[in-house]
């Protein structure tokens, strides 16, 4: 029997993809970003976390991710607004970038859950548990460290993350519900039949 697709080797197609991504995540940064109280700046690139996370599964959208954060710690400009270098992991972002590596994972496990083929009801549960809500989990207390401010205050003014954060999930969302239908040998696994306990998906 052979190995099921989740659990093999990444061969030179699969660091390919990991590649992609990770550009696909600095070129988001691109238009830059603007700063909102505490000092955390909102960018585009947390899509291209969640598209990582759930196209690539939740291991590689994880290393697209920690590849990124690894080019931008030895100096290279490529979060939003040409920002880099190691003090990005010392300020009121840090939380939020390793938060990204944590939410790939969270997606990429749900929305492949199962090894069952994406649909869209878990691809949405997944892009808000893992492209807000686990990256709040972490950026939230790492800025209320970094800025001395307390927590539950720091919670409350995040909150201004909210509404783009959601946006991004709902696009999220839809492009990789259209490649699923287009393009599904652009996802690293081979999912088994949906049962007859998961719903079908709904045509748009």
């Amino acid at each position: 029997m052979s190995t099921p697709s989740r659990y093999r080797s990444p061969d030179a197609t699969d660091l390919a993809r990991v590649a992609v991504f990770a550009a696909l995540i600095a070129v988001l940064g691109l238009p830059g970003s603007f700063p909102v109280f505490g000092g955390v700046p909102i960018t585009a690139q947390t899509l291209g976390v969640m598209l990582a996370g759930a196209i690539l599964g939740p291991w590689l959208g994880a290393l697209s991710v920690t590849i990124l954060l690894a080019l931008v710690a030895v100096g290279l400009p490529l979060l939003a607004g040409g920002r880099g270098g190691f003090a990005i992991f010392l300020g009121p972002t840090a939380g939020y970038a390793l938060g990204w590596i944590l939410g790939a994972i969270v997606i990429g496990l749900i929305v492949h859950a199962g090894n069952r083929r994406p649909v869209w009801w878990r691809t949405a549960i997944a892009m808000i548990a893992g492209g807000v809500v686990a990256i709040y989990a972490l950026g939230i207390p790492v800025q209320s460290l970094v800025t001395r401010l307390p927590l539950g205050e720091t919670a409350l003014t995040s909150l201004i993350f909210l509404p783009g954060d959601l946006l991004k999930a709902v696009i999220a969302t839809i492009v990789v519900r259209l490649l699923v239908r287009a393009y599904p040998r652009g996802f690293r696994r081979s999912w088994r039949s949906v049962s007859a306990a998961e719903p079908a998906p709904v045509a748009a």
